[in-house]
């Protein structure tokens, strides 16, 4: 994987991401918090947990070593966790604007949340938070359709098409 491509999927992500939030947003009152059967209790934490994984995997990746979910991911309202995603977004296009390819083979050493070491390689740690993320895109738009709200088409194929037809999203 070249840089040129993990800064494309950390764009197409990052469009994904605001396509997902506005949808929330323009959400009734109460449903993003209401109860749901999922693998978190509301499309709220759903979010939560989306802005965290991505704020704890880039502490990691400029040395830190998280050993919680930040406070915010449980108590912040939609708005709140779209102005941390925003942060980590900068911050991220900050990081990922200086590698060199010479870092994307480099083994990052770093340890869980519950504290168990861990090694790999981080092209393939910047290729999981993508991945991670839209999962979980792919959850709060089966919650949405299941409460009988529009989803966002997130794929990206349709990023790349409007990209195409645009020049850039």
């Amino acid at each position: 994987m070249t840089l040129d491509e993990i800064r494309d999927l950390y764009a197409y992500s990052a469009w994904a991401n605001a396509r997902t939030f506005a949808a929330v947003a323009a959400l009734p009152a109460g449903v993003a918090e209401a109860p749901v059967v999922s693998s978190f209790p509301s499309i709220r934490a759903t979010l939560g947990h989306l802005v965290a994984a991505e704020w704890v995997w880039l502490r990691r990746w400029v040395g830190e070593n998280p050993s919680a979910m930040p406070a915010w991911a449980r108590e912040s309202n939609v708005a709140g966790l779209r102005l941390e995603l925003t942060a980590v977004e900068l911050e991220r296009l900050a990081y990922l604007s200086r590698l060199t390819a010479t870092d994307l083979t480099r083994i990052l050493s770093y340890r869980s949340l519950a504290g168990e070491p861990y090694a790999d390689p981080l092209a393939g740690l910047l290729r999981h938070v993508v991945n991670h993320s839209s999962y979980h895109r792919g959850q709060v738009t089966t919650l949405l359709r299941q409460a009988g709200h529009p989803a966002p088409d997130t794929d990206l194929v349709i990023f790349l098409r409007l990209r195409n037809i645009q020049g850039s999203v």
